[in-house]
């Protein structure tokens, strides 16, 4: 079996996360011997880590020397590679996979060594794509949170009014992605969430792609709503989107909004049928694509048609847990089988540079028997009003 070595803090580290579930902020060592785990930390984290991790052998810096280390005037940096360097002799690791982002100056004490050293990404992500128990817990607290705030943009929305220019107003202003954006994190943080400020609120006139979208909101034109909240208990992540049209769309692009709609709903359940341990993320995005392609739409593997954003133009999808774009992939590389315990956002959209794009977005959790759906939220294009029927009340798969 071979030994795993991970080094870094738990907030900025998903494999480490993964391995010590304990929220962390000061770099530390973990190691898997042949399945023997042992965490390299402090004084500090120690009880938190005992608690985690019953099992683990639990190394504190300073019994491998870390005062003499700080007399002799050593940084903390080239103190910890000198500590990490004795911990792994203490160990007699000779050989050690590690991933991509393990510290280059520490791997290079390590070869120095003579410690065999090599970049192992496959067997790190492999370890952690099927979910823990908490995890999943964390994945499904987050989609709660998700659920919330898309529920109250869709109510924003639909109180909205359009307005002589071609905008949405509320309260007799011109509502904009700013406020809707603004709801969206501090709803998420009433769900013990936090939501990063590049959430998405697009339009054909204020944003597409990754660009977060600014000022007013298009009536009679989809909105697209990307939500990605973290859990604070767990640092696990949910993923949605939902596009709204508030009003009667406009009648010169209604049946291309129409269109897309449809298109985009049937790439969807045509996905989540599919999903199930064994098929590849790349199986499921060449079906997409060739399904838009057939309603003339161009993708990303047939090139552009007219601009660089129009038709399919990103992946399918993407995994979900720790971080919120991880393995498998769903594009033109995702080559990984699904697992049981993998948990992947499905996104299926289309743009058109008239209208802007319609894109929806579930997580699905890949179950033995096929996938569970953990979205709960309607597809409809109008915005329900407080108290309508926002979120779906029977499963969707």
């Amino acid at each position: 079996m071979a030994t795993l070595l991970l080094f870094g803090d738990t907030e900025s580290s998903p494999a480490i996360r993964h391995e010590v579930p304990v929220a962390i902020g000061d770099p530390f060592l973990f190691a898997d011997v042949e399945g023997r785990q042992v965490v390299l930390t402090s004084s500090l984290e120690r009880g938190r880590v005992a608690a985690a991790l019953p099992d683990a052998e639990l190394l504190d810096f300073f019994d491998f020397g870390l005062r003499e280390l700080a007399e002799r005037g050593l940084s903390r940096k080239e103190a910890d590679r000198e500590i990490v360097s004795r911990v792994v002799d203490h160990l007699q690791i000779r050989e050690a996979l590690v991933p991509w982002n393990f510290p280059v100056s520490i791997a290079d004490r390590l070869r120095k060594d003579d410690v065999v050293v090599t970049v192992d990404d496959d067997f790190v992500d492999t370890r952690r794509r099927v979910k823990t128990g908490p995890e999943l817990a964390g994945v499904r607290a987050a989609q709660q949170a998700a659920h919330a705030a898309t529920r109250a943009v869709a109510e924003m929305l639909a109180g909205a009014t359009p307005g002589p220019d071609g905008r949405l107003h509320l309260d007799g202003e011109q509502l904009t992605a700013e406020q809707l954006r603004e709801q969206i994190r501090v709803t998420c943080a009433a769900h013990d969430a936090t939501c990063p400020a590049g959430s998405l609120v697009s339009s054909v006139i204020n944003g597409s792609g990754h660009d977060p979208g600014q000022g007013p909101l298009p009536a009679g034109l989809p909105i697209e709503i990307d939500v990605f909240p973290r859990d604070e208990a767990t640092g696990c992540w949910a993923d949605m989107t939902r596009t709204f049209v508030v009003g009667s769309p406009t009648p010169e692009h209604a049946e291309l909004i129409a269109e897309q709609e449809g298109l985009v709903r049937e790439a969807l359940e045509q996905a989540r049928e599919a999903t199930r341990p064994g098929v590849t993320g790349s199986e499921l995005y060449a079906a997409t694509c060739d399904l838009f392609e057939a309603a003339g739409y161009a993708t990303q593997r047939t090139g552009q048609s007219g601009s660089t954003e129009e038709g399919f133009q990103f992946a399918l999808g993407h995994g979900v847990g720790l971080e919120v774009h991880e393995p498998p992939g769903l594009g033109l590389s995702g080559s990984e089988p699904f697992v049981a315990g993998d948990v992947v956002a499905i996104e299926p959209g289309l743009w058109d540079n008239r209208v802007g794009g319609v894109r929806v977005e579930d997580l699905l959790l890949v179950t033995e028997a096929g996938c569970e759906t953990l979205t709960r939220f309607a597809y409809d294009l109008a915005p329900s009003a407080p108290g309508g029927p926002v979120v779906a009340p029977e499963p969707l798969d």
